[in-house]
């Protein structure tokens, strides 16, 4: 059984053109990119223990060992970040927890009262499971019609991978889903993170799997929505972390005037107001 640390170093050296490395074109292989071999020898290590790290057999290399393999695959500063997460998770697996409760689905009030300062503006607070906890009533009226409020516990993650209108509303639906299923390896506990999976992943079907063992990093782009209305909404984001809870308060702004102006003939449709779900 791999490891979300040996999915990810297996997806980098797929993804490397052995002749972006100045290595000859060695012919038809079973596999993309490049060989243990070429790794394990840029990174000083044998390929057997590549091997053990790849298919989750070893668990817990060095720090040293993590560091050479990032130098070995020219990783980016965000993906080095995200392989020392990965080997930190990785290597927690191997301890005895007790299984968690599902993350708190409280809003401080102080933060509530932000939300309400935000009116009418479009913001939401989440956490990193998805759990959409509370959002104003702008946030309502850029998602009406879309079913993605309409349940009483709304999940960005379960409305993306299950609900067919969510193709439609999101114009870059897979660029969304390769964000949320790498967000998803920020969940407060890789326990958590287990929870949700165990509970998504049998009716989200393989495309969910397989985008969550990817670790793409996402560009994080405009957001681009399409509205039941008729109206193509281009959203900015700006995101302020809530470390002590583990959530997001997340602001959408108009990334141009045809944006700002739908938003404010859906506004004049229909007053909407601060929702909190606990």
């Amino acid at each position: 059984m791999g490891t979300p640390l040996g999915d990810f170093i297996r997806a980098k050296r797929d993804s490397i053109q052995p002749e972006s490395r100045g290595l000859p074109d060695r012919g038809r292989r079973r596999s993309p990119g490049l060989r243990r071999l070429d790794l394990a020898t840029w990174a000083g290590i044998s390929v057997e223990y590549l091997t053990r790290i790849e298919q989750g057999r070893d668990r817990n290399p060095s720090p040293a060992v993590v560091n050479a393999l990032a130098e070995a695959l020219r990783l980016s500063p965000s993906e080095r970040n995200h392989l020392r997460y990965l080997a930190k998770i990785t290597g927690a697996e191997c301890s005895v927890h007790i299984r968690p409760e599902p993350p708190s689905r409280h809003v401080r009030p102080a933060v509530l009262r932000t939300l309400r300062l935000l009116e009418p503006g479009v913001a939401i607070v989440t956490n990193r499971l998805g759990d959409v906890l509370a959002h104003t009533g702008g946030y309502q009226l850029v998602t009406s019609g879309t079913g993605l409020l309409d349940t009483a516990r709304p999940n960005l993650n379960r409305y993306l991978f299950t609900d067919p209108r969510a193709r439609a509303f999101f114009a870059d639906w897979d660029d969304i889903a390769d964000e949320q299923a790498f967000d998803l390896w920020q969940a407060p506990s890789l326990e958590n993170l287990e929870w949700l999976t165990a509970e998504l992943a049998p009716i989200a079907g393989p495309d969910f799997t397989r985008r969550l063992k990817r670790h793409v990093l996402p560009r994080r782009g405009v957001l681009r929505l399409n509205h039941p209305s008729g109206h193509q909404l281009r959203l900015l984001r700006e995101t302020l972390e809530l470390p002590a809870e583990a959530q997001q308060l997340v602001v959408f702004l108009p990334a141009d005037d045809r944006t700002a102006e739908a938003i404010d003939r859906l506004r004049r449709q229909s007053h909407g107001r601060l929702r909190s779900i606990s």
